[in-house]
This record gives C-alpha cells, structure tokens and sequence, in this order.
C-alpha cells in the first residue's frame, strides 16, 4: 500500500489532534512509497532499527520515536547511526507517544487492563491519562503484585503495605509516577506504573497507599501491538512486532 494511504489510516485510528505531546506524532522519517511490511515496537532503539532491517520492512511503528522536546537537536553519535540506518534503509518511521496511551481500544492503559482483568475503567488525572477500576473480589497488595508479575513476565517492585485488601486499583503505563498522588485522590488502594522515583516510596508509606513498579517497557508493549493487529487485519500488509528486551 503506499505511504500516505497508511500514514491517513493512522490519523484516523490515533487521532493526536489537540494533545500537547513532547514529541511529534505521526511520520517522523520519511522512507519508501510502498509499505508491504511493518515492523512494530516499544522503543526506535538501534536494535530494533537492525531487526527491521534483517526483516527487510518497509515501515517501523513505535510508541517512543524521536525529536523529544528540550533534546540536543544534533545529529551525532547514536542520534546520526539511527537515522543513517533509516535513510539507508529506505524505511519509514512513524511515532505515536500520547495518542498510544490515551486510546480507549488501543491504548497501553486500555491494553494493560485488558491483559490484567481489570474492567469497568474510569479516567483520572490530566488528559484522562490515569485510569482507575474496581476489582470483583479484594485481593492484597502483594497477592496483586505477585499476579502482575507473571503476566508481564517481570516481577514488579512493590513499596508501601504489601497486606493492604485492594478493592480499587489505578494504573497508567510508562514514566507515570507523577500521577501517583492523584490516584491517591481518585481513592486508588494501590496504584501501578512502569517506574518509581524517590519521593515515591516516602508519598506510598505515608498515605498507605501500595505503588507498584511494573518496568516502563513491560508496561508499554501492549498498545502498539494492539495497533499492529488491527493495520494487518484491515489494511493486509504483513506486521511483526519485534520486543527488544529492557529492564527498566
């Protein structure tokens, strides 16, 4: 299919009209006309730029792209050997950040939830980033931690009451520890995200309120995926996902 034919149905789908994001969503590098292979992943690291190659895709889609506000803009070093291997590669890039986070299909949040059995979600916090569901049956803080831990593959670290009974959890995917107080008061009993700063710990004991780290790229690999299988059902071009593996 061509370029621009992908590039609209993405448009359409993510919709990043009006959101103030701190990077560009949609095309980022322009490549090939022809897209017959997407390759899909959380992070345009280089080792997902190689395992495109080796793949030989047309287009690469992923949630962290580049031009990040309040970055050096040069193009040297890591910066300089990701594009050169675009360019020369003739492969497209496209980049949805917050559109990716925010879908209520799509979405990591929604995706997350979805994979964990969390239903009848409500929004929270600012954009509506957070989201917030009540649980069928209490279950305690580190019985919850351990059950994230074996569908994310990756055992969470879990500060604040590891016994308190959990009725309401909240969550929002990434670097989303900023939202931690507002799911406090959104009445969140514990509240998960992909990483944890320092304050975080004294603001979980504090309140008795149970955070749960779950790894930012655990975490976030859900969404794109989502978005993967929905541009090869309706759109027949082949789609891989590709997970480059990271700790954090």
């Amino acid at each position: 299919m061509q370029r621009e034919a992908l590039q609209n149905y993405l448009g359409r789908i993510l919709d990043p009209t009006g959101l103030k994001d701190y990077s560009p969503n949609g095309l980022q590098v322009e490549g090939r006309q022809q897209v017959g292979r997407l390759a899909c992943g959380v992070t345009a690291s280089q080792a997902l730029l190689d395992a495109a190659v080796a793949w030989q895709a047309d287009a690469i889609l992923v949630h962290h792209g580049y031009f990040w506000k309040g970055e050096d803009g040069r193009v040297t070093g890591i910066r300089r050997r990701r594009l050169a291997t675009l360019l020369a590669g003739d492969i497209n890039l496209f980049a949805y950040h917050l559109p990716l986070d925010l879908h209520p299909e799509f979405g990591n949040n929604a995706q997350l939830g979805r994979l964990l059995g969390w239903s009848g979600q409500s929004a929270f916090g600012e954009m509506g980033l957070g989201w917030l569901a009540e649980l069928e049956a209490g279950v305690s803080s580190k019985e919850l931690a351990q059950w994230v831990g074996i569908q994310l593959g990756r055992a969470p670290l879990l500060v604040g009451p590891t016994d308190r009974t959990v009725k309401r959890v909240a969550w929002c995917t990434g670097a989303a520890q900023g939202l931690f107080e507002a799911a406090i008061h959104a009445g969140a009993d514990l509240y998960l995200s992909g990483e944890i700063s320092e304050q975080t710990v004294h603001l979980a004991r504090e309140t008795g309120v149970t955070y749960l780290a779950a790894g930012h790229h655990a975490t976030e690999r859900y969404g794109v995926q989502a978005v993967g299988r929905r541009i090869q059902a309706d759109l027949g071009i082949e789609v891989q996902f590709f997970d480059v593996d990271n700790p954090v």
